[in-house]
This record gives structure tokens, C-alpha cells and sequence, in this order.
């Protein structure tokens, strides 16, 4: 049985960047012509769905008297109140036509992902009287947000209670969670990345002024010394910490590797995680390769493997951007599972759009069919790598990259299927069409680096580029698809 997904106790104590909750500020509207009662009654409709989802919001009741947004003097405090609590979109329900051009400027400057949405229209009266006309609103919200440059989500007109409404909820909270992970992005670098990658370099200075991404690089020294002084922390007790991770190594891997090899694994996680406790770091890339092997003996797969475990996604090669990808895939699926970071590497022998994903040993335990082997890996010859199969079905399969000044991102789904073994960490893939995303990797701007996960987050991820100016590239041509599925089709 593959490993399940669980967290060392002492080990995921302390600062949580990334998953642990995303608020909505919810500012419904109206407008003074249509029916101020009926907007009144959905403003607690929409309420008490909110709590009934389980959805963490800020409301505006203290405002004024109604709990809705259509005045610029309470659009004003409204905003003061959203920033002070520090909410990560924005929800604009429109309780009956609503108030346009004091919701565009709320959006624009609060400057969070926008949830654009109304309930579904009664029944006009019998007199012809309509009392809310949501869906007119809504239109002239949508004009008036571009003429202001704010991209927004829409969800589809419909009532509370359709499925349509929850789904299309939680997706945009995970796109609040895409967008605020993004955007706070702090990747340990450890070490350069080895001379014959020219193909993981970033431009550093780039992603700070662009993206606001900032790069923490420390020397490879750093990270021996602290192995080493980890290893020294050994009391035979029990309680130190390379003992407790040594115990949840032996719970979760098998061992093909000496006893002071694993330990050594055990120090190198725990020096790595005091790292980027240290440098208040979301993600971390390291030089695998080769100067770790020689100082300290050992592979850095296995320790990678750990970290990734945890949630904190460490990757090969001092791929930055990869680094990145990673932490939008896991913020996309809100945490619920572990990504995993591959090479793009040789086609299926037999299977036509067959592809092997594959990586020296780094992917999390909870990924593989069948408890992971910590061993020698494919092409070296020192110990600390992993070696298993991941568990078939559905991934997504994401790269966010750039060069010379453009950046996008390559989506798409593929699904596992079986095909020979493998060394290291691994999962044989079936696309739609090999050709075109061959095409797409090598006329880029992508390398033969991805992030994988268990989960079909193509959606999400395509929403979130909106917010963050990066181009979606889709592998397969699934944007009309994708799109029908964001409106509620």
C-alpha cells in the first residue's frame, strides 16, 4: 500500500504560509430603484449558504443598516474594513440590480480576485413588476469592471441552492488560495544551478519586480554545515530531531541504504526544513547534483521526498520556476494532495500518446502505489534516492516558466497507465496528442521539467493566470471546454 498522508507532529508545528485559510469579503449590492426588502432578504440568504459551505467571510452588516454596498461613504469604510482583516477576494453578490461603478472601484482597489455573481431572478409580478432585475446588474458590473481594468470571475446566474453555485464557489477560492500563494512566493535556492543547466536558469530580478517572487539564495556550505551539525544533535534518546525523523522514515520508506546513509537522509530534511524556517521561505529548489554527493555521501532525493511530504515543495536542479509551479498545483487542489515534480523524459514503448514521467527519487510518499525504496538511483552511484511507481489516474500536469520577458504557463490532464519499470520516482502518462505537446515543450518557452498532481485543477489554474499576468497554454485544445465548465455548463 502507498504511504498515506500524514505529517510529522513536531515537524509541521510553526508558521503555516501557504493553505491554511482563505476569507472572502462579502459586500453584496443594490440599487436604490429595484426592491430594497427583497435585496435585504438574499443579502442573508446568500449568508447562511456561506456558513452552510463552510465558507470564511467578512461581511459588511456593521456598514450600514441593510448590510449592503451601493453608497461611495460606506464603499470607503467597506474597504477599510476588508483590508484591515486581510481577505483574500472579493464577493460581489448581487442582491438585486446592484450598484456597478461602486463595486468597480471597491474591486480596484482592493486589488484581490473578484467573485462576480447574482441570484437567479423570481417570477416577474403580476403587474409586470420585476423587483431585483439581477441579471442586468450584473451585465453592467462586467462593463464597468474592464473599463477599471479589474479582471473578475464570473459565476453563472442561478439560485442558492444550485449545485452550480457551490461548485463554482470553491472553485474561486481556490483560485483566491492560486492567487495569494503566488504572490507570496519566497523560494529558497540552494546552491547555483549546476553549470550544465542552462536550461532552469530565471531571471531573478524579473520575477521580484514582475511577479513580486522573491529568490533566497544560500551557498551549499550553508546547508553541509547544518547537516552536519544536525547529525552532531544525536542523543540516543529519542528526542532530538533527526531522531524523531529517522523514526518517520522508518514508518513510510524502506530502507536499501546503510544505517549512516539514512541518517545522513534524516539530517539533510531536517537542515533543509530549519532553512526555510530560517530564510521564512514557501518553497525550495537545490543543487542535486554533484557537489551534495561528494561532501556528504549521499543523493539529495530522499530528503527532498520528506519535505514534499510535508507540503513544502523542494525541487531538482535549482529549478526556480519549477519551485513555483509547484506551489500553484498543491494551492489549486487547496492542499488536499501532495504534487510531485518530474522530468518530461522518453515516449511508451507500446502506447502511442504514452509518456514516462520520472525523477531521480524526490516525489512524496503518498504519491507511489507501494511503500517507496530509498536506493541507489538511475545514472549515480551514490545512495538517498527513491524508488517507486505513483499511482495511476487523472493528474494535472502544469510548468509555469518564461524567457525573454514572457511568461506562461502549460496545463493539461493526462492519465497513469501501466508500462515497464521504472528507477527513481515514476508514472507512465497517456495524453491526447504526444506530437503537440512535444511541440509545446520544445518550442517553449517550457523545459522538460513539470509539477503533477492527483487532481484535475486545469480549470483553477487557468482562472488564476487571469489575476496574475501569465498566459494559460493549454496542451490539449480544451479552452472552450474549460471556459463551459467556469460559466456552469
Amino acid at each position: 500500500m502507498g504511504c498515506h498522508k500524514q505529517k510529522a507532529s513536531r515537524f509541521s508545528e510553526g508558521e503555516d504560509f501557504r493553505m491554511d485559510r482563505i476569507v472572502l469579503g462579502y459586500a453584496p449590492t443594490r440599487r436604490s430603484i429595484f426592491s430594497a426588502p427583497d435585496a435585504r432578504k438574499y443579502r442573508a440568504i446568500i449568508a447562511d449558504k456561506l456558513r452552510e459551505l463552510g465558507v470564511e467571510f467578512v461581511d459588511i452588516d456593521d456598514i450600514n443598516e441593510e448590510g449592503l454596498l451601493y453608497d461611495e461613504d460606506d464603499r470607503l469604510k467597506v474597504l477599510k474594513k476588508f483590508q484591515d482583516a486581510g481577505v483574500d477576494g472579493l464577493f460581489l453578490p448581487h442582491c438585486n440590480f446592484g450598484t456597478e461603478f461602486i463595486c468597480a472601484r471597491l474591486a480596484k482597489d482592493l486589488g484581490k480576485p473578484v467573485l462576480l455573481w447574482g441570484p437567479l431572478d423570481e417570477r416577474p409580478e403580476a403587474d409586470g413588476t420585476r423587483l431585483r432585475d439581477t441579471q442586468c446588474g450584473l451585465f453592467a458590473t462586467g462593463k464597468v469592471l474592464r473599463r477599471f481594468r479589474v479582471p473578475f470571475t464570473y459565476m453563472t446566474n442561478c439560485r442558492v441552492d444550485d449545485p452550480v453555485f457551490e461548485r463554482g464557489l470553491r472553485d474561486f477560492i481556490a483560485v483566491c488560495n492560486v492567487v495569494r500563494t503566488f504572490r507570496s512566493a519566497r523560494i529558497l535556492q540552494i546552491g547555483p544551478r549546476p553549470y550544465e543547466f542552462y536550461s532552469t536558469m530565471c531571471n531573478e530580478g524579473e520575477l521580484l519586480e514582475r511577479f513580486g517572487i522573491e529568490c533566497v539564495p544560500v551557498p551549499l556550505p550553508e546547508l553541509t554545515r547544518s547537516v552536519k551539525a544536525a547529525l552532531a544533535e544525536d542523543k540516543g534518546d529519542g528526542t532530538s530531531d533527526i531522531e524523531v525523523q529517522l523514526a518517520w522514515i522508518a514508518e513510510r520508506y524502506d530502507l536499501g541504504c546503510t544505517t549512516e546513509q539514512v541518517r545522513t537522509v534524516a539530517a539533510m530534511a531536517v537542515a533543509m526544513r530549519r532553512m526555510l524556517r530560517k530564510y521564512h521561505c514557501t518553497a525550495g529548489c537545490i543543487q542535486c547534483w554533484n557537489e551534495l554527493q561528494h561532501e556528504l555521501g549521499i543523493m539529495p532525493c530522499a530528503a527532498n521526498s520528506i519535505l514534499n511530504e510535508e507540503g513544502t515543495p523542494i525541487t531538482c536542479e535549482t529549478d526556480v520556476h519549477g519551485a513555483i509551479t509547484s506551489l500553484m498545483i498543491e494551492a489549486a487542489d487547496m492542499g488536499r494532495k501532495r504534487s510531485f515534480f518530474a522530468d518530461w523524459t522518453i515516449r511508451h514503448p507500446d502506447d502511442p500518446n504514452g509518456e514516462l514521467l520520472q525523477h531521480c527519487g524526490p516525489w512524496p510518499c503518498s504519491v507511489a502505489r507501494r511503500k517507496p525504496l530509498i536506493t541507489t538511483p538511475l545514472a549515480f552511484d551514490h545512495n538517498g534516492a527513491l524508488t517507486a511507481e505513483a499511482k495511476h489516474g487523472t493528474v494535472t500536469l502544469a510548468r509555469f516558466d518564461g524567457d525573454n520577458g514572457q511568461y506562461s504557463m502549460l496545463l493539461g490532464t493526462a492519465e497513469g497507465i501501466d508500462g515497464p519499470k521504472g528507477m527513481g520516482t515514476y508514472l507512465w502518462v497517456r495524453v491526447k496528442n504526444i506530437k503537440r505537446l512535444e511541440a509545446k515543450i520544445v518550442e517553449g518557452p517550457y523545459i522538460h521539467h513539470c509539477a503533477g498532481i492527483h487532481d484535475d485543477v486545469v480549470p483553477v489554474l487557468y482562472e488564476a493566470c487571469k489575476y496574475l499576468g501569465i498566459q494559460p497554454d493549454l496542451y490539449d485544445p480544451i479552452e472552450d471546454d474549460i471556459k463551459a465548465y467556469l460559466r456552469g455548463e
